[in-house]
């Protein structure tokens, strides 16, 4: 995975990085305490590198939390966002208090269920959803009437909807019946409502999905509501390699010139009789 230095708002950095939370950062910018590079920022939406540029609070470099990533298995009627202005339940009231600094990779709608990313590496959830990257996702999806080989195959192809092209990267039939069919979709995208827009635009109303798979990870048996710790090695995070140490070439010896003791003394000439 490569490293990504991309720039995003102060108060979104700070939050991604566990070190504070928004409303922390909003009072530290208008206060006038909170340091970027050593120079003080007035405007919690100036762009910033979290993973390369230094803060400060006060002078004090800032602590933020060690490496993080959790898996959870998003119920329905819970919603993937940090606060709910309709008062909904959120992904982060299923968390323990220590873990809702961390900020889900992509989202599930509220009717969605299954395998969610939580996480405070920028880094890795800039990699994840970013389409360039081809991550895989896999649904199961369960559509209300019976799919036809040809509606089938059409999916399969891509459907253009709303200037769109809605084209899973794999797609297979469980089992069908005239009350309802049973699939699984693989996408690489993350585009908005995506499946339930691809089978409406084919006449069937999804009535379940459930993301069962994202990368290299398997939802498996965790209950719904419950989170697992991540490591590294199950999402194939690799540390960035140490900088190599630059050999410096020795310097150039210069014969000093007009210094007697470094003269070369020549034999004497021979003379011949």
């Amino acid at each position: 995975m490569e490293r990504d230095f991309g720039k995003v708002p102060l108060e979104r950095a700070l939050s991604k990085l566990g070190a504070a939370s928004r409303s922390q950062t909003r009072d530290w910018v208008l206060k006038g305490r909170l340091q970027v590079n050593g120079r003080t920022v007035r405007d919690t939406q100036f762009m910033v590198s979290p993973e390369k540029d230094r803060f400060t609070v006060d002078g004090k470099p800032m602590v933020k939390d060690s490496w993080q990533a959790i898996m959870l298995n998003k119920p329905k009627a819970v919603v993937t966002t940090a606060s709910d202005e309709k008062g909904r339940r959120t992904v982060f009231d299923l968390l323990p208090a220590e873990l809702r600094s961390l900020h889900p990779v992509g989202r599930l709608d509220m009717a969605t269920t299954g395998l969610l990313i939580l996480t405070n590496d920028t880094r890795l959830s800039s990699y994840l959803t970013d389409p360039a990257n081809a991550v895989p996702r896999t649904y199961l999806v369960t559509v209300a009437g019976e799919m036809t080989e040809a509606e089938l195959a059409r999916a399969a192809a891509g459907i253009l909807d709303e200037g769109e092209l809605l084209k899973p990267s794999r797609i297979s039939l469980r089992k069908a019946s005239g009350r309802e069919s049973h699939l699984t979709v693989e996408l690489t995208e993350g585009k908005n409502r995506e499946l339930r827009r691809l089978f409406e635009a084919l006449g069937h109303e999804v009535t379940a999905l459930k993301r069962v798979a994202f990368g290299p990870l398997q939802l498996g048996a965790l209950e719904p509501g419950r989170f697992r710790r991540l490591t590294k090695e199950e999402l194939h995070v690799k540390e960035a390699p140490p900088a190599p140490a630059i050999k410096r070439p020795p310097a150039p010896w210069h014969k000093p010139r007009d210094n007697k003791r470094f003269k070369r003394k020549m034999p004497p000439k021979r003379r011949h009789f």
